[in-house]
């Protein structure tokens, strides 16, 4: 027995909610490219004139980012179209490409600075601490001002664009701290271990993103969700005999959706089956799942995919 479509108060709060989410997060993204390119072009000509591998380095990573934060704002536009002919879901999972994306810039900027910072390293050269030192501050200034932008950012693609700022400001108050360490001190080599330092949290990080969008990707049961807690409630509604052929997964890191099979059990009557499936959905929204698929069964009916 095949599942009639309802619509409820809940969906369209829920279509509202999250289109103004995402209309915040397009802001928020494209706020943050053009913060990014900006300082990327001043951090490079900084770099150039201060001899700072660091800062060179940097300013290349940064470049790379505001061109991907282009692509990614672009992505997250695309994200809030809505289902069609050739994307039953809609298209939030561009949401999530974009947030793949970035963090694979951001790892092959990392694995470059690494070699750079190893060559410098080996063969270090003196730099201009005042002119880092300068540099630095404007650095923290300006990512900790996109990273507060970005703070309450939900989806995955903030989230990575997020920790890209945060990274950011860890390695601009390394390149202060190192900065005075130069102007007292002759340490010529101290420049290019902050660079390797720099890269390696950077890489650090953005494998965790790229951890996190595969498995959206790959389907998994949203950690969000306790599947083994919403089953026990599914099952103590009344009329349900047993449920089975259960998925639960994410369109986009935020947006859950789940399927079932819901055996009835014999004394529940035809005109009871949509009270039913209007508490399979409650129950749902309640763990944040916001489209969920009800196929209801009798005993009548041979279902080959009776298992939990």
């Amino acid at each position: 027995m095949g599942l009639g479509h309802t619509h409820s108060k809940h969906d369209h709060h829920s279509h509202d909610h999250n289109h103004l989410h995402s209309t915040s997060s397009s802001k928020n993204l494209a706020w943050a490219f053009a913060l990014n390119l900006s300082f990327s072009i001043l951090e490079l000509i900084g770099g150039f004139f201060s001899n700072s591998i660091a800062i060179i380095s940097d300013a290349f990573h940064d470049f790379g980012d505001a061109l991907s934060l282009a692509l990614v704002w672009y992505l997250q536009k695309v994200s809030t179209k809505p289902e069609d002919n050739y994307f039953d879901y809609g298209y939030k999972r561009f949401s999530i490409l974009g947030a793949l994306i970035i963090s694979i810039i951001l790892s092959v900027g990392s694995i470059f600075m690494i070699i750079e910072s190893i060559k410098r390293f080996i063969t270090p050269e003196e730099t201009k601490a005042d002119v880092m030192f300068a540099l630095a501050i404007i650095g923290v200034i300006v990512n900790g001002a996109a990273m507060i932008r970005l703070n309450h950012g939900k989806s995955l693609t903030e989230k990575a664009v997020f920790l890209h700022f945060l990274e950011d400001i860890l390695g601009w108050i390394a390149v202060l701290i190192g900065s005075v360490v130069m102007m007292y001190f002759q340490f010529p080599w101290f420049d290019p271990l902050l660079s390797l330092g720099i890269a390696l949290w950077i890489l650090w990080n953005a494998y965790g993103n790229i951890k996190q969008v595969m498995v959206v990707m790959l389907q998994a049961v949203p950690e969000s969700v306790d599947r083994h807690h919403l089953i026990e409630h599914w099952e103590k509604i009344k009329g349900i005999q047993s449920i089975h052929d259960i998925k639960i997964w994410s369109l986009d890191g935020n947006h859950h959706v789940a399927s079932l099979h819901v055996l009835i059990e014999k004394n529940v009557k035809l005109n009871e089956f949509a009270e039913i499936k209007e508490k399979i959905r409650k129950v749902a929204l309640e763990f944040e799942i916001i489209h969920t698929t009800i196929e209801l069964e009798t005993d009548a009916e041979q279902c080959e995919l009776h298992t939990k």
